[in-house]
Protein backbone atom coordinates (compact mmCIF):
# COMPACT_ATOMS: atom_id res chain seq x y z
CA UNK A 1 0.00 0.00 0.00
CA UNK A 2 0.85 3.40 -0.40
CA UNK A 3 0.13 6.04 1.78
CA UNK A 4 -0.26 10.32 1.64
CA UNK A 5 -1.42 13.42 4.00
CA UNK A 6 -5.16 13.72 3.70
CA UNK A 7 -5.03 17.56 2.11
CA UNK A 8 -2.75 19.73 4.60
CA UNK A 9 -2.80 18.03 7.38
CA UNK A 10 -1.10 15.49 9.50
CA UNK A 11 -3.37 12.89 9.11
CA UNK A 12 -1.52 10.10 7.12
CA UNK A 13 -4.13 7.79 4.97
CA UNK A 14 -3.94 4.97 2.27
CA UNK A 15 -4.20 5.85 -1.11
CA UNK A 16 -6.61 3.68 -1.88
CA UNK A 17 -9.49 3.59 1.16
CA UNK A 18 -12.44 0.90 1.52
CA UNK A 19 -16.11 2.35 0.94
CA UNK A 20 -18.66 0.57 3.27
CA UNK A 21 -21.94 1.82 0.82
CA UNK A 22 -22.78 -1.77 -0.06
CA UNK A 23 -22.88 -2.87 3.40
CA UNK A 24 -26.65 -3.85 3.89
CA UNK A 25 -29.80 -5.37 2.34
CA UNK A 26 -31.82 -2.17 1.98
CA UNK A 27 -34.28 -2.65 -0.34
CA UNK A 28 -34.66 0.68 -1.95
CA UNK A 29 -31.15 0.34 -3.55
CA UNK A 30 -31.10 -3.34 -3.89
CA UNK A 31 -28.17 -3.17 -6.56
CA UNK A 32 -26.06 -1.24 -4.16
CA UNK A 33 -27.04 -2.47 -0.70
CA UNK A 34 -26.24 -6.36 -0.74
CA UNK A 35 -23.36 -7.19 1.42
CA UNK A 36 -24.22 -9.03 4.17
CA UNK A 37 -22.09 -9.39 7.85
CA UNK A 38 -20.32 -12.25 6.76
CA UNK A 39 -18.90 -10.72 3.15
CA UNK A 40 -18.35 -7.10 4.95
CA UNK A 41 -15.97 -8.94 7.77
CA UNK A 42 -14.24 -10.81 4.94
CA UNK A 43 -13.81 -7.56 2.98
CA UNK A 44 -12.43 -5.42 5.89
CA UNK A 45 -9.87 -8.03 6.52
CA UNK A 46 -8.82 -8.29 2.68
CA UNK A 47 -8.50 -3.80 3.30
CA UNK A 48 -7.01 -4.28 6.13
CA UNK A 49 -4.29 -7.18 4.95
CA UNK A 50 -3.49 -4.92 1.90
CA UNK A 51 -2.79 -2.28 4.16
CA UNK A 52 -5.79 -0.07 4.00
CA UNK A 53 -5.84 2.36 6.68
CA UNK A 54 -9.12 4.31 5.74
CA UNK A 55 -12.83 3.32 5.74
CA UNK A 56 -15.65 5.50 4.22
CA UNK A 57 -19.45 5.14 4.92
CA UNK A 58 -22.54 7.47 5.53
CA UNK A 59 -25.45 7.63 7.62
CA UNK A 60 -27.81 7.55 4.65
CA UNK A 61 -26.20 4.22 3.50
CA UNK A 62 -28.63 1.34 4.03
CA UNK A 63 -30.71 3.64 6.50
CA UNK A 64 -27.96 3.34 8.48
CA UNK A 65 -27.13 -0.54 8.71
CA UNK A 66 -23.93 0.66 6.81
CA UNK A 67 -22.52 1.77 9.75
CA UNK A 68 -23.53 -0.41 12.13
CA UNK A 69 -22.12 -3.58 9.98
CA UNK A 70 -18.80 -1.40 9.34
CA UNK A 71 -18.51 -0.36 13.35
CA UNK A 72 -18.72 -4.03 14.17
CA UNK A 73 -16.56 -5.56 11.64
CA UNK A 74 -13.62 -2.67 12.85
CA UNK A 75 -14.21 -2.61 16.38
CA UNK A 76 -10.93 -4.75 17.39
CA UNK A 77 -9.05 -2.33 15.00
CA UNK A 78 -10.57 1.30 16.10
CA UNK A 79 -7.01 2.53 17.54
CA UNK A 80 -5.81 1.59 14.29
CA UNK A 81 -7.79 2.54 11.23
CA UNK A 82 -9.31 5.92 10.29
CA UNK A 83 -13.27 6.31 9.87
CA UNK A 84 -14.92 9.13 7.83
CA UNK A 85 -18.91 9.48 7.80
CA UNK A 86 -21.08 11.77 5.98
CA UNK A 87 -24.45 13.43 7.08
CA UNK A 88 -27.03 15.54 5.41
CA UNK A 89 -29.67 13.07 3.45
CA UNK A 90 -32.68 12.06 4.83
CA UNK A 91 -32.56 9.92 7.87
CA UNK A 92 -36.16 9.90 9.02
CA UNK A 93 -39.41 10.96 7.91
CA UNK A 94 -39.38 13.96 10.05
CA UNK A 95 -39.11 17.15 8.14
CA UNK A 96 -36.59 17.77 10.74
CA UNK A 97 -34.32 15.10 10.03
CA UNK A 98 -32.23 15.52 6.90
CA UNK A 99 -29.92 18.17 5.71
CA UNK A 100 -27.17 20.71 7.43
CA UNK A 101 -29.21 22.88 10.49
CA UNK A 102 -27.25 22.80 13.44
CA UNK A 103 -30.33 21.10 14.66
CA UNK A 104 -29.95 17.34 12.98
CA UNK A 105 -25.94 17.26 11.93
CA UNK A 106 -25.78 17.01 16.08
CA UNK A 107 -28.15 14.81 15.95
CA UNK A 108 -26.57 13.10 13.13
CA UNK A 109 -23.04 13.06 14.75
CA UNK A 110 -24.56 11.62 17.42
CA UNK A 111 -26.26 9.06 16.04
CA UNK A 112 -23.81 7.87 14.04
CA UNK A 113 -21.35 7.43 16.92
CA UNK A 114 -24.11 4.78 18.57
CA UNK A 115 -24.00 3.11 14.91
CA UNK A 116 -19.92 3.04 14.54
CA UNK A 117 -19.70 2.08 18.27
CA UNK A 118 -17.14 4.75 18.54
CA UNK A 119 -16.48 8.01 20.70
CA UNK A 120 -15.03 9.80 17.51
CA UNK A 121 -15.22 10.41 14.14
CA UNK A 122 -12.08 11.15 12.39
CA UNK A 123 -13.19 12.40 8.95
CA UNK A 124 -17.02 13.97 9.16
CA UNK A 125 -18.68 15.14 6.21
CA UNK A 126 -21.01 17.00 4.81
CA UNK A 127 -22.46 14.90 1.94
CA UNK A 128 -24.78 17.69 -0.09
CA UNK A 129 -25.43 21.09 -0.08
CA UNK A 130 -28.04 22.15 2.07
CA UNK A 131 -29.78 25.78 0.25
CA UNK A 132 -32.10 26.19 2.98
CA UNK A 133 -29.39 26.47 5.78
CA UNK A 134 -27.01 29.64 6.16
CA UNK A 135 -23.80 28.30 5.80
CA UNK A 136 -22.78 30.29 8.69
CA UNK A 137 -25.23 28.04 11.01
CA UNK A 138 -23.72 24.67 9.47
CA UNK A 139 -20.42 25.70 9.84
CA UNK A 140 -20.41 26.84 12.94
CA UNK A 141 -22.23 24.15 14.07
CA UNK A 142 -19.58 21.48 12.33
CA UNK A 143 -16.87 23.25 14.48
CA UNK A 144 -18.53 22.80 17.78
CA UNK A 145 -18.33 18.91 16.98
CA UNK A 146 -14.60 19.34 16.49
CA UNK A 147 -14.76 21.81 19.63
CA UNK A 148 -16.78 18.97 21.79
CA UNK A 149 -13.58 16.53 20.53
CA UNK A 150 -16.29 14.40 18.77
CA UNK A 151 -14.93 14.92 15.55
CA UNK A 152 -11.02 15.28 14.35
CA UNK A 153 -11.26 16.42 10.64
CA UNK A 154 -14.20 17.88 8.43
CA UNK A 155 -14.65 17.59 4.95
CA UNK A 156 -17.59 18.19 1.52
CA UNK A 157 -18.89 15.90 -0.22
CA UNK A 158 -20.51 16.97 -3.84
CA UNK A 159 -20.22 20.95 -2.81
CA UNK A 160 -20.13 23.39 -5.97
CA UNK A 161 -16.19 25.63 -6.01
CA UNK A 162 -18.08 28.98 -5.21
CA UNK A 163 -19.99 27.46 -2.16
CA UNK A 164 -16.85 25.13 -1.05
CA UNK A 165 -14.73 28.50 -1.36
CA UNK A 166 -17.02 30.61 0.12
CA UNK A 167 -17.06 27.91 2.93
CA UNK A 168 -13.37 27.55 3.64
CA UNK A 169 -12.54 31.56 4.02
CA UNK A 170 -15.61 31.72 6.47
CA UNK A 171 -13.95 29.23 8.39
CA UNK A 172 -10.50 30.72 8.20
CA UNK A 173 -12.22 34.29 9.19
CA UNK A 174 -13.66 32.87 12.32
CA UNK A 175 -11.35 30.57 13.49
CA UNK A 176 -13.13 27.51 12.62
CA UNK A 177 -11.86 24.47 12.07
CA UNK A 178 -11.33 24.20 8.00
CA UNK A 179 -12.14 21.84 5.81
CA UNK A 180 -9.31 19.31 5.28
CA UNK A 181 -10.81 16.81 2.47
CA UNK A 182 -13.45 17.20 -0.24
CA UNK A 183 -15.35 14.37 -1.42
CA UNK A 184 -15.97 14.43 -5.01
CA UNK A 185 -16.81 12.23 -8.41
CA UNK A 186 -13.94 11.96 -10.52
CA UNK A 187 -13.10 9.38 -13.38
CA UNK A 188 -12.33 9.39 -16.69
CA UNK A 189 -15.50 9.39 -18.00
CA UNK A 190 -16.01 11.98 -15.41
CA UNK A 191 -13.79 15.13 -14.99
CA UNK A 192 -16.03 18.01 -14.66
CA UNK A 193 -14.28 18.69 -11.29
CA UNK A 194 -10.97 19.60 -13.27
CA UNK A 195 -12.52 23.31 -14.31
CA UNK A 196 -13.22 24.99 -10.71
CA UNK A 197 -12.99 22.59 -7.87
CA UNK A 198 -9.98 20.68 -8.34
CA UNK A 199 -7.97 24.21 -8.88
CA UNK A 200 -9.61 25.59 -5.54
CA UNK A 201 -9.03 22.27 -4.05
CA UNK A 202 -4.90 22.13 -4.81
CA UNK A 203 -4.59 26.19 -4.01
CA UNK A 204 -6.30 25.37 -0.41
CA UNK A 205 -4.43 22.52 0.26
CA UNK A 206 -7.90 20.57 0.62
CA UNK A 207 -7.19 16.86 -0.57
CA UNK A 208 -9.83 15.26 -2.73
CA UNK A 209 -11.41 11.30 -2.00
CA UNK A 210 -12.81 10.03 -4.57
CA UNK A 211 -15.96 8.30 -4.88
CA UNK A 212 -17.15 6.17 -7.73
CA UNK A 213 -14.17 6.08 -9.47
CA UNK A 214 -15.03 3.33 -11.63
CA UNK A 215 -18.38 5.41 -12.94
CA UNK A 216 -20.30 2.72 -11.06
CA UNK A 217 -18.68 -0.11 -12.49
CA UNK A 218 -18.91 1.34 -15.96
CA UNK A 219 -14.83 1.60 -16.15
CA UNK A 220 -14.54 -2.10 -15.32
CA UNK A 221 -14.97 -2.99 -18.49
CA UNK A 222 -17.64 -5.57 -17.56
CA UNK A 223 -20.93 -3.62 -19.57
CA UNK A 224 -21.84 -4.03 -23.10
CA UNK A 225 -24.87 -2.51 -25.08
CA UNK A 226 -26.55 -5.10 -24.69
CA UNK A 227 -26.22 -5.87 -21.08
CA UNK A 228 -26.56 -2.15 -19.67
CA UNK A 229 -30.09 -2.80 -18.62
CA UNK A 230 -29.30 -6.26 -16.80
CA UNK A 231 -31.20 -6.32 -13.05
CA UNK A 232 -28.47 -7.85 -12.17
CA UNK A 233 -25.76 -4.62 -13.16
CA UNK A 234 -25.56 -1.86 -10.76
CA UNK A 235 -26.31 0.58 -13.49
CA UNK A 236 -29.23 -0.67 -13.52
CA UNK A 237 -30.61 0.29 -10.29
CA UNK A 238 -28.37 3.57 -9.74
CA UNK A 239 -27.63 5.25 -13.35
CA UNK A 240 -26.73 8.35 -11.52
CA UNK A 241 -23.45 9.97 -13.27
CA UNK A 242 -24.39 12.07 -16.55
CA UNK A 243 -21.90 10.99 -18.89
CA UNK A 244 -22.07 9.75 -22.71
CA UNK A 245 -22.61 6.05 -22.85
CA UNK A 246 -21.45 5.26 -26.33
CA UNK A 247 -17.78 7.75 -25.14
CA UNK A 248 -17.38 5.55 -22.11
CA UNK A 249 -17.23 2.45 -24.39
CA UNK A 250 -14.57 3.96 -26.22
CA UNK A 251 -12.60 4.66 -23.51
CA UNK A 252 -13.06 1.39 -21.95
CA UNK A 253 -11.53 0.42 -25.22
CA UNK A 254 -8.56 2.60 -25.09
CA UNK A 255 -7.99 1.05 -21.61
CA UNK A 256 -8.35 -2.72 -22.55
CA UNK A 257 -5.28 -2.28 -24.82
CA UNK A 258 -3.16 -0.35 -22.18
CA UNK A 259 -4.46 -2.96 -19.18
CA UNK A 260 -3.59 -5.64 -21.98
CA UNK A 261 0.30 -4.16 -22.05
CA UNK A 262 0.36 -4.75 -18.03
CA UNK A 263 -1.28 -7.73 -17.88
CA UNK A 264 -4.08 -5.80 -15.88
CA UNK A 265 -7.57 -5.44 -15.61
CA UNK A 266 -9.51 -2.19 -17.29
CA UNK A 267 -10.29 -1.47 -13.77
CA UNK A 268 -6.92 -1.64 -12.33
CA UNK A 269 -5.79 1.04 -15.15
CA UNK A 270 -8.68 3.48 -14.25
CA UNK A 271 -8.20 3.97 -11.21
CA UNK A 272 -3.70 4.18 -11.65
CA UNK A 273 -4.69 6.85 -14.03
CA UNK A 274 -6.85 8.76 -10.68
CA UNK A 275 -3.39 7.85 -8.51
CA UNK A 276 -1.12 9.87 -10.89
CA UNK A 277 -3.71 12.90 -9.89
CA UNK A 278 -1.84 15.34 -7.30
CA UNK A 279 -5.15 16.85 -5.70
CA UNK A 280 -6.44 12.71 -5.03
CA UNK A 281 -5.15 11.95 -1.37
CA UNK A 282 -7.23 8.63 -1.56
CA UNK A 283 -9.51 6.80 -3.89
CA UNK A 284 -12.83 4.59 -2.18
CA UNK A 285 -12.88 1.45 -3.81
CA UNK A 286 -16.46 -0.41 -2.51
CA UNK A 287 -17.51 -3.60 -3.95
CA UNK A 288 -20.10 -6.14 -3.78
CA UNK A 289 -18.54 -8.97 -4.35
CA UNK A 290 -14.77 -10.53 -2.92
CA UNK A 291 -13.29 -10.59 -6.44
CA UNK A 292 -14.11 -6.51 -7.38
CA UNK A 293 -12.48 -5.54 -4.16
CA UNK A 294 -9.32 -8.10 -4.41
CA UNK A 295 -8.81 -6.63 -8.01
CA UNK A 296 -9.06 -3.15 -7.29
CA UNK A 297 -6.66 -3.33 -4.66
CA UNK A 298 -3.89 -4.21 -7.01
CA UNK A 299 -4.07 -0.84 -9.21
CA UNK A 300 -1.73 0.78 -6.29
CA UNK A 301 1.71 -1.08 -7.40
CA UNK A 302 0.43 -0.12 -11.52
CA UNK A 303 2.54 2.33 -12.70
CA UNK A 304 1.58 3.80 -16.11
CA UNK A 305 4.03 5.07 -18.87
CA UNK A 306 3.68 8.79 -19.42
CA UNK A 307 2.65 8.39 -22.88
CA UNK A 308 -0.59 6.48 -21.67
CA UNK A 309 -1.49 8.73 -19.05
CA UNK A 310 -1.00 11.27 -21.83
CA UNK A 311 -3.30 9.43 -23.90
CA UNK A 312 -5.98 9.23 -21.43
CA UNK A 313 -5.66 12.76 -20.80
CA UNK A 314 -6.38 13.37 -24.22
CA UNK A 315 -8.90 11.33 -25.11
CA UNK A 316 -10.84 12.17 -22.05
CA UNK A 317 -10.28 15.62 -21.91
CA UNK A 318 -13.34 17.55 -20.28
CA UNK A 319 -15.45 19.65 -22.84
CA UNK A 320 -19.13 19.16 -21.07
CA UNK A 321 -19.41 20.36 -18.07
CA UNK A 322 -22.46 19.32 -15.88
CA UNK A 323 -22.78 22.21 -13.23
CA UNK A 324 -24.08 21.38 -10.20
CA UNK A 325 -25.59 18.11 -11.35
CA UNK A 326 -25.28 16.28 -8.06
CA UNK A 327 -27.27 18.95 -5.71
CA UNK A 328 -29.93 19.64 -8.35
CA UNK A 329 -30.96 16.10 -8.60
CA UNK A 330 -31.04 15.32 -4.97
CA UNK A 331 -32.54 19.00 -2.91
CA UNK A 332 -34.45 17.24 -0.57
CA UNK A 333 -38.33 16.88 -1.63
CA UNK A 334 -39.80 17.52 1.89
CA UNK A 335 -37.47 20.92 2.02
CA UNK A 336 -38.28 21.66 -1.68
CA UNK A 337 -42.15 21.67 -0.62
CA UNK A 338 -41.58 23.38 2.26
CA UNK A 339 -39.55 26.53 1.44
CA UNK A 340 -41.41 26.88 -2.06
CA UNK A 341 -44.12 28.27 -0.04
CA UNK A 342 -41.88 30.79 1.75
Amino acid sequence: MKYGKLGNTGLIVSKLSFGAMTFGDDPSISSIYKVNEQTAQEMVDKALNAGINFFDTADGYAGGQSEIMLGKVLAAHRKNVIIATKAGFRTGDPITQAGLSKRHLLFSCEKSLKQLNTDYIDLYILHKEDPFTPLEETLEALNSLVVAGKVRYVGFSNWSAWRSALAYQMQKDNGWEPFCNGQMNYSLVGRDVEHDIVPFMEYAKIGMTVWSPLASGFLSGKYTRENLKDPENRLSGFDLLPFDKEFGFKVVDALKVIAAEHQASVAQVALAWLLTKPVVSSIIVGASKMHQLEDNLQAIDLELKQAEIDLLNDLTKPTIMYPHWFNQQLIDPKHQEIFARH
